[in-house]
């Protein structure tokens, strides 16, 4: 079941854009008379005290703290069957935990610097990391060895992203370039010198043809996987820095953060901009942001004002605001099947925390109350 079914794509934030779709018929200009429309139907009248049932909002609390990380943390990321949860930092350690207990299972190391993200793969048995020592490592999270190790990055490895089957493993690195690599072999296939400064993002689409990337040169690119060919640039407005980037579950839109405090949404087909949410603060930092569709359709994004904001996909409202972490929130993660968030703070604060919404959630693995875990 497609995920985002009903979105409604036909408006748009962009005053310029052109409001046709194909859906709307064109008419030519001598086009015969119209034949009269029918006679009105009246609309079936609503029961005596029914009431039109107001749009649910989510409710999530805090259920766990999670302690450990000694450096500001870059990345949380869920596992695929939703059983971990991996996190990252600038301390060269990468650590695995619990999300139903807040319990910390195992540290991989091997990294000899600080990491910026991390990327699972599809039956989640492997882990890759990125990292500023330019390596890629591949972990076997069961035994916490190095899988394999990728060498080919000149600079600092900023993103990173599995495809949908775990064959290919996509990366961005601070000299602009973009590798794609076998991930079974550990071996690059191809190396795109992408942009012009930072690749602060890479994800793969659905199907894996496609690789949408940023950068600190302000620009949003989709590649074409197989021959590497740039397919479109699009541009934030006024000059804004992109730095996160992400294809929309059924890969036909585009998610977008940027340093003028906007998370866009794009039709990247047609080049516009459907949906734009703002109220949280972003003008410094690379802050996440992610979608939310197992209970309603949310979108998730940390903040510098230390707290993490859910907005209605579809609306554009905030829908709730998360509170609890006393420094900016960079790294948001949305559970892949239950109505749980992972979020992860810098600085002064250091905590990952887990939020869960119990009015929506209809299945798992059940924990009430608050842990705090060292």
């Amino acid at each position: 079941m497609d995920p985002l079914a009903g979105m409604d794509d036909s408006s748009t934030d962009d005053d310029n854009a052109s409001q046709t779709t194909e859906d709307d018929p064109q008419i030519p200009e001598h086009a015969p008379a119209p034949p009269p429309p029918p006679l009105a139907v009246p609309p079936p009248q609503p029961q005596a005290g029914s009431v039109p049932a107001p749009r649910e909002k989510p409710h999530y609390e805090p259920r766990h703290i999670l302690n450990g990380h000694t450096m500001s943390i870059s990345a949380v990321k869920f596992s695929p069957d939703g059983t971990l949860l991996a996190s990252c930092g600038a301390e060269n350690i990468v650590k695995i935990w619990s999300p139903f207990t807040g319990e910390l299972i195992r540290n991989l190391t091997g990294h000899t610097a600080g990491l910026s993200d991390l990327s699972w793969s599809s039956d989640s048995v492997y882990l890759a990391s990125a990292s500023d020592d330019t390596t890629i490592r591949i972990w076997e999270v069961d035994t916490g060895l190095t899988h394999k190790q990728l060498k080919g990055h000149t600079k600092w490895v900023f993103c990173l992203n599995y495809n949908s089957t775990s064959t290919l493993l996509v990366s961005g690195a601070c000299d602009g370039d973009i590798k794609i690599w076998d991930a079974r072999k550990g071996r690059c296939v191809k190396t795109l010198h992408a942009h012009l400064d930072y690749v602060t993002a890479v994800h793969f689409n659905r199907e894996s043809d496609l690789i949408v990337s940023c950068a600190l040169d302000g620009l949003i690119r989709i590649w074409n996987t197989s021959t590497g060919q740039c397919l479109k640039t699009l541009a934030e407005d006024h000059n804004a820095i992109c730095q996160q980037v992400q294809f929309s579950p059924n890969s036909k839109y585009i998610l977008s953060t940027a340093h003028d405090s906007a998370i866009r949404l794009w039709d990247y087909k047609n080049h516009r901009c459907l949906k734009t949410y703002t109220g949280h603060a972003n003008a410094k930092y690379c802050i996440s942001a992610c979608f939310s569709v197992t209970g309603g359709k949310w979108i998730v994004g940390g903040s510098e004002d230390h707290k993490v904001y859910i907005w209605d996909l579809q609306t554009r409202e905030i829908v709730q605001v998360l509170e609890g972490h006393h420094d900016v929130v960079v790294a948001v993660a949305t559970h892949p099947s239950q109505n749980m968030i992972a979020t992860g703070s810098i600085d002064t604060d250091l905590s990952i925390r887990i939020w869960e919404d119990h009015n929506r959630q209809g299945h798992g693995h059940q924990t009430q109350g608050t842990t705090t875990r060292n």
